[in-house]
């Protein structure tokens, strides 16, 4: 007595499995990367106990530490920051000036730029930092 089995071999492919990890693995990498805030310029910003985020519009003046200037995430010679200035605070005086300035930058190319700042009319500065000591 001979017991045959009639066992055949599953050719099919099944590609659900598959895209169920490749959605997984693209999902991990997502929320693992880091999401960075402003994604055009490159800065280290100083670090602040006390930091209240600025709400209202705004004008933002940053100074790498290669001592490049961007006036609102355009780059700008420091000859035209006071006209470019006096241009965007025509619309609003009481705009404020943020001063994003990279924590490797000396303390006086700062100072240059908010007396630029001043004698183009602003009256409102804020320096940002980040949250923590």
């Amino acid at each position: 007595m001979s017991l045959q089995t009639n066992r055949k071999r599953l050719v099919m492919f099944s590609a659900i499995s598959l895209t169920d990890i490749v959605l997984l693995l693209l999902i991990f990498f997502l929320l693992s990367s880091s999401f960075i805030i402003q994604p055009g310029i490159k800065i280290k910003l100083p670090k602040a106990a006390t930091g209240v985020p600025e709400e209202s519009k705004q004008i933002t003046i940053t100074l790498t530490a290669k001592e490049e200037i961007y006036l609102n995430q355009k780059r700008i010679l420091k000859a035209d920051l006071g006209s470019k200035l006096r241009q965007l605070l025509a619309e609003n005086r009481e705009q404020v000036v943020v001063i994003r300035a990279d924590k490797n930058l000396p303390l006086q190319k700062a100072v240059e730029v908010v007396d630029l700042a001043k004698m183009a009319g602003a009256e409102r500065f804020m320096i940002a930092t980040e949250p923590g000591l």
